[in-house]
This record gives C-alpha cells, structure tokens and sequence, in this order.
C-alpha cells in the first residue's frame, strides 16, 4: 500500500493463492484487480527502484547542464534524450507502465505508473517504499504456500478454517 488517502491512488498487493494453489499475489488498484506470480511482482519492485534513480540522476544531469554547463533547454533535453536511449531497458514482464520523469520546469523528479485507465505520479522515496512492499509480498506469497501446506498436514484444522486465519492475518495487516 502506498497511500491511503484515496483509493484510485492505493496500490495494494497482498499474498494469495492462484487456481492450482501456487504462490500468486494480489493486486488492487481502484476497481482493478489481477492475480500476479512473485516472479512478475519482483520484476515490477526492481524496475519502480530503477525508475526512481533513473528520475534523480535525470534532475542531477538537467541541473549540472544548466548550473556548470550553462547548457539552454534545447541542449538539456537533447542530452537527456541521449542519455535515456543509452539506459538498458528493463527486461522481463510487470504489473504496471512504469516511467522515470524529471522535471525541467519544477526541477523535481518523479515516477509515473500506470496499468489500463489507472495512472498515479509518486516521488522517488514513495516509489521505493512501493517496491519493498511489494517485495516483501512477493517473498510472503512463497511463505504463505508453504504454510497452508504445513497447516493442512498438521490435521487440526480443514481447509475452510485455514483460508480463514489467513484472512484473519491478511485484515489485521491493513
């Protein structure tokens, strides 16, 4: 979860089960809600890391070409046209369009995702709290597997009461 003050803009994912009761994670974003592997959430934690440094290099470059180069606008967004082409692109699928954005006018940098009609603009310490949530959801996901595994073998409790601690679990961390 990333911020609750209103839920078009909260990404929240949390640890579930997919239809053959693999590890899966779930995403909900306003009215939008898919199941992920871990594998994709990982992927999509490390590119919203990437895009925050990428977004805070993109502002030290702009202010180093204006402040010591004394480079005009025109230059600037060549150079950083250049610079951005050089980058390795990301590989591997994600949850979300992700895009680092500096800004020339404000000078502040930004990370913009997006998935369908949903679209939200973060800074970089939002994007980055982001991701470790959704790493540590990713690696909960494995964990969870494991236990509902472990819960059904212990013989104490059926199917429908372990589903229900984990929704128990799940609520109490919201």
């Amino acid at each position: 979860m990333t911020d609750q003050t209103d839920t078009d803009h909260v990404v929240y994912v949390s640890s579930t089960l997919d239809d053959n009761g693999k590890a899966a994670v779930l995403m909900q974003w306003g009215t939008l809600q898919t199941v992920l592997t871990p594998e994709v959430t990982l992927t999509t934690a490390r590119d919203l890391m990437a895009a925050a440094a990428a977004a805070e290099s993109d502002i030290a470059l702009i202010r180093t070409g204006r402040e010591v180069l004394k480079l005009n606008d025109a230059m600037i967004g060549r150079l950083m046209r250049d610079v951005r082409l050089r980058r390795p692109k990301p590989q591997g699928k994600t949850a979300l369009r992700i895009e680092a954005v500096a800004g020339m006018k404000t000078g502040l940098p930004y990370v913009n995702i997006g998935r369908g009609s949903m679209k939200r603009q973060m800074d970089p310490d939002t994007a980055r709290e982001m991701a470790s949530h959704w790493t540590q959801t990713a690696v909960a996901a494995h964990i969870d597997v494991r236990l509902r595994y472990a819960l059904g073998e212990w013989d104490r409790l059926n199917v429908v009461e372990i589903e229900d601690l984990f929704t128990l679990l799940r609520d109490s961390g919201r």
